[in-house]
């Protein structure tokens, strides 16, 4: 398998989208490079995906995701969500403002609606690694350690190139094979 120079991924990312947000054709390729073991350019194909995801072509839900952005960079949690609920009503179909959507009622605290906009999102798009990861942290918090774990690894297996995620999983594993002993 061929590597991809990273300044070639960022020229990809910026080029215009055909398609937009997790229907964009060039993710499969992005994807397949991401899954190599020992990807030298994972970082670089990692952000690549993000920005494709956060396209969409709904153009009234481009202003209000990027305020969205912005709101919950700044720690304005209900300003956030409000705007990501706008953009979900207006793009329902644009798995990252799902995304965006259930981090944001991580943040908060309100767990079942997060796992639902989490759904949501893997439904959309079952390679989002990153929804995988917030389902895992989200069952974690209810202490569903084993749903937990397996969606832990269900990010895993998309994106081997997560060291957090996969710390995780380590102790979690530990943790749980401790109580069944």
């Amino acid at each position: 398998m061929r590597c991809i120079p990273a300044l070639a991924l960022l020229v990809l990312a910026l080029a215009p989208p055909a398609a937009a947000d997790q229907t964009d054709p060039r993710l499969p390729g992005l994807f397949a490079r991401l899954e190599a073991p020992a990807a030298a350019d994972a970082k670089a194909v990692e952000a690549t995906i993000w920005q494709l995801w956060a396209i969409t072509d709904v153009e009234e839900a481009i202003i209000p995701y990027r305020r969205g952005v912005a709101a919950l960079e700044e720690a304005r949690l209900e300003d956030a969500l409000a705007l990501f609920v706008d953009v979900t009503d207006k793009a329902p179909e644009f798995a990252e403002g799902w995304n965006k959507r259930a981090t944001v009622l991580f943040h908060l605290g309100r767990y079942r609606e997060s796992a639902t906009a989490v759904a949501r999102t893997l439904a959309l798009e079952p390679r989002h690694f990153g929804a995988w990861a917030g389902l895992g942290l989200i069952r974690q918090a209810e202490g569903r350690d084993g749903e937990a774990l397996a969606a832990f690894e269900r990010g895993l297996a998309v994106n081997p190139h997560m060291p957090g995620v996969a710390a995780a999983t380590r102790d979690l594993g530990r943790r749980l094979r401790g109580r069944a002993i």
